[in-house]
């Protein structure tokens, strides 16, 4: 166990982080998640809709410094693509 004040605190923050980061990994699946399932059931509303939301959401967690830019339009831009393809299938 810490036997110094600023290593407790250390421990302290480190919960606090190591919580809200888990908060915001769960969500960023979840959201991913959201979009691969409604493209592989060719639910193309459903997943244009979760594309929204999705590029919404991780935008957010850029200004909350979760992640980083480039990595938010990357994922974005992949899941963009992903649910052009099904577009371009069903057209």
């Amino acid at each position: 166990m810490a036997n110094h004040k600023s290593a407790e605190k250390r421990i302290r923050q480190t919960l606090k982080r190591t919580e809200r980061n888990r908060y915001y990994r769960t969500r960023m699946k979840n959201i991913i998640r959201a979009i691969r399932e409604a493209v592989v059931a060719k639910d193309l509303s459903k997943a244009q809709e979760s594309l929204k939301v999705a590029n919404k959401e991780l935008h957010k967690f850029v200004s909350k410094g979760i992640l980083k830019k480039n990595t938010a339009s990357r994922k974005v831009s992949r899941l963009n693509a992903y649910v052009k393809r099904l577009a371009l299938q069903s057209a």
